[in-house]
């Protein structure tokens, strides 16, 4: 098994709550003092890798960033920036679409590198799957990026494993990273592989073999929305998030730690080599989830399996 490199973070900071609000609307004072303040939270935390997007709050999330960076040169050199590309939002009476084209891909990398005030990309990922692209364009305009220095490394978000190894198969350098919502709350990644030839596998979405596939080819497993948008550490809907939230909070407290960590160690501790993506805007949230970021996990295999199964709410089949 390959095991995290170095210079790999085991935490992202994902950064689609920097620039405002969700709209066109200018971005203020306000919003780049918020984005130097995450920053320093996370980089104190021993996060070093901020995720992006072109779509976040219309392109303002890497304007700010790119402000906090023109402020302060230097941190380009400690940090990983890497940001996606695919999504168009809606428009007027016009619905958002998939967007994969050669030309949109460059187009819209190029933009980022503006926006965010720097002369290359570590990673750039492909957020969805657009079902009009073309595999030999996509691999022209990413060879074309790397070629001029623009992106130093590409990947993928919300992909399946056959839908990866049909663009690798094209390009002449190795895609690094999958990125898919995974936590205790969104297990379907995980409940694939144990639902094999039973009924409930039919039930189950997720593209069996993915998770194998990013394992065997080398693509590091990112997980968004790995804090379940606060269900075990806040509001709770059902009795199994109240059962779980109160698990979470008894481990936290036996291991000297926070129970964000500990739903981001339940992550980290399976073989994948899975870095969660933490969002939150809130410096204090963020330096909560620093021992997830600085440690490694500590949750034995019956610890891991009791905060599954108490999520779960039922046995394994």
């Amino acid at each position: 098994m390959t095991e995290v490199g170095a210079g790999e973070d085991r935490l992202l900071y994902g950064c689609m709550g920097l620039g405002g609000s969700w709209d066109t609307k200018p971005y203020g004072a306000q919003e780049i003092v918020q984005a130097e303040a995450v920053i320093e939270a996370a980089l104190d935390s021993g996060i070093t890798t901020f995720d992006h997007a072109d779509i976040y709050r219309h392109g303002k999330a890497e304007a700010v960033f790119g402000e906090v960076l023109a402020r302060a040169p230097h941190l380009r050199e400690r940090i990983v920036v890497q940001t996606k590309c695919g999504i168009r939002l809606a428009e007027g009476d016009r619905p958002g679409i998939y967007d994969l084209r050669g030309e949109t891909i460059i187009r819209r990398a190029q933009e980022s590198l503006n926006r965010l005030r720097t002369d290359f990309l570590d990673v750039l990922l492909l957020h969805r799957p657009d079902p009009l692209a073309d595999p030999d364009d996509i691999a022209e305009a990413l060879m074309s990026l790397h070629r001029q220095g623009m992106v130093r490394r590409f990947g993928v978000s919300n992909m399946g494993a056959a839908q990866i190894a049909h663009l690798q198969a094209r390009l002449d350098v190795p895609l690094t990273a999958n990125q898919l919502e995974m936590s205790l709350h969104q297990r379907d990644w995980l409940e694939a592989g144990v639902l094999v030839n039973t009924p409930a596998a039919a039930t189950n979405g997720f593209p069996f073999g993915t998770i194998e596939f990013c394992r065997a080819n080398g693509l590091r497993l990112q997980a968004w929305g790995a804090l379940a948008q606060g269900r075990f550490t806040g509001r709770q809907a059902t009795a199994d998030e109240q059962a779980t939230a109160q698990l979470v909070t008894s481990l936290a407290a036996a291991k000297g730690t926070t129970p964000e960590t500990i739903l981001l160690w339940w992550l980290q501790r399976h073989p994948a080599r899975i870095a969660p993506v933490v969002g939150s805007t809130r410096p204090e949230r963020i330096r909560a989830c620093s021992d997830a970021a600085q440690r490694e996990p500590d949750l034995s295999h019956e610890e891991w399996y009791d905060l599954w199964l108490t999520a779960r709410g039922a046995p394994l089949p």
